[in-house]
């Protein structure tokens, strides 16, 4: 079978993270967290001390950007975990701390030119999975397979909230889909790579779907573009 790109696009608490991690294990694709991109980023500039007390070195960063080489691997588990200059940061990219600063570095726009160019790289020999909110658009607007998942406010806040009380966080539904608005209407209006369909994108709306509806269709339609 030959290897495509698998572009799977959605707003916040959607399940894309879920859905591209089951597609690339069950096809042997390899699945690509953008959002460990940026915790990589954000955790070489704390080890750094380019980020205290929410201030920043941008200088530092903006001259070093180049010298961060993030790769994903899949181990023996069939997981993927995140490198960054050949070593597992897996463990150490998933604290608080390392996703608040995520978060501030995320929306500089040379960080996110690096990252986009680097994501880039990874698809040049194709067999990969990656989810986000612009890899149809920008990332890959030639990728073979591309997804725009998505889901009413509501049902994506409930999901949320069962997640945050299952880890013990106190949290009412009204905060958190106060929360999921704010979040759509920051990401589908920010100046670089907003949160947009691309054209020729399949519109999956899960809302009323089980995990196995929505893997079935995902995985019917990765056949239907590989094996065509």
């Amino acid at each position: 079978m030959k290897k495509i790109i698998v572009a799977i696009d959605g707003p916040s608490s959607c399940g894309k993270s879920t859905i591209a991690k089951e597609l690339a294990r069950d096809v042997g694709y390899v699945y690509v967290d953008t959002g460990a991109m940026y915790r990589a980023v954000a955790l070489y500039c704390l080890q750094n001390g380019w980020l205290k007390d929410s201030s920043l070195d941008e200088e530092a960063l903006k001259k070093n950007i180049k010298s961060l080489k993030i790769e994903f691997k899949t181990n023996e588990k069939g997981e993927t975990e995140t490198y960054l200059n050949g070593r597992n940061i897996e463990k150490e990219i998933r604290s608080l701390e390392v996703a608040n600063a995520a978060s501030q570095i995320s929306t500089l726009d040379f960080v996110r030119k690096e990252m986009v160019c680097q994501q880039q790289e990874m698809g040049k020999e194709k067999g990969i999975v990656m989810d986000g909110r612009d890899i149809g658009t920008i990332v890959f607007p030639e990728a073979e397979l591309k997804i725009f998942l998505t889901a009413t406010p509501e049902i994506r806040a409930q999901r949320r909230m069962l997640e945050m009380l299952e880890r013990g966080e106190k949290v009412t539904f009204e905060e958190v889909l106060k929360n999921i608005k704010e979040r759509d209407e920051r990401d589908s209006h920010r100046s670089e790579s907003p949160l947009k369909k691309a054209k020729d994108a399949i519109v999956i709306d899960n809302s009323n779907l089980t995990k196995e509806q929505q893997r079935e269709l995902v995985k019917t339609l990765f056949l239907e573009k590989v094996l065509s």
